[in-house]
């Protein structure tokens, strides 16, 4: 249970490969953790479904979104594909008894740091050069100009690292550290009275 309700959602955000879902998978079997769920119109991958991790829409509905004003927050991301919160999953989150987890990248911090003061961004990263091999063992099929636009990217998005609350570094073969680290963040700001 939260005891700081206006305080329940925090931002865990980092660039490929920096494990930033692992530690949330982890976070979600040790605390009453509730994910806030984006809508995107990226195709849908191998394991993935319907609300696990997103809600997937085609990009014709999300504009019809974006006009009738249903989005809290959202972006154009890499590979032109669109993500974003809905007013709809904030106030799901909010009314829960559980902590909000939201992933979001640099763009969608600034933006929900406008929106909600006082939330808590958490930088989840790790040096370039394991980022990179990550993103290599994640797929042998990665095309060598894929790997170089997500490495142009997440250059772009360590630039913008003053943005966050907190950085924690997630080294090769040491998750549960920086799960205990975020755990730690998460517990400090919630059981302030």
């Amino acid at each position: 249970m939260v005891k700081n309700k206006k305080n329940n959602i925090f931002i865990i955000s980092g660039p490929s490969g920096s494990g930033q879902d692992s530690v949330i998978n982890v976070l979600q079997k040790i605390m009453p953790i509730e994910r806030v769920i984006t809508t995107t119109t990226r195709p849908m991958r191998q394991g993935e479904s319907q609300k696990n991790p997103y809600y997937f829409i085609n990009e014709k509905k999300f504009k019809k979104g974006i006009k009738e004003n249903k989005f809290f927050e959202y972006a154009k991301e890499y590979n032109d594909n669109y993500y974003g919160v809905t007013h709809k999953e904030i106030n799901r989150i909010k009314n829960s008894n559980k902590i909000g987890i939201w992933k979001i990248e640099y763009k969608g911090v600034m933006a929900a740091k406008k929106l909600i003061p006082g939330i808590i961004a958490i930088l989840i990263s790790a040096p370039l050069n394991i980022l990179e091999k990550r993103i290599r063992e994640r797929s042998k099929k990665l095309s060598e100009e894929f790997i170089k636009e997500r490495m142009d990217y997440t250059k772009q998005f360590l630039k913008h690292a003053n943005i966050y609350d907190y950085k924690i570094i997630n080294e090769e073969d040491k998750l549960n550290n920086a799960v205990s680290k975020v755990q730690k963040i998460i517990k400090t700001v919630v059981d302030k009275p």
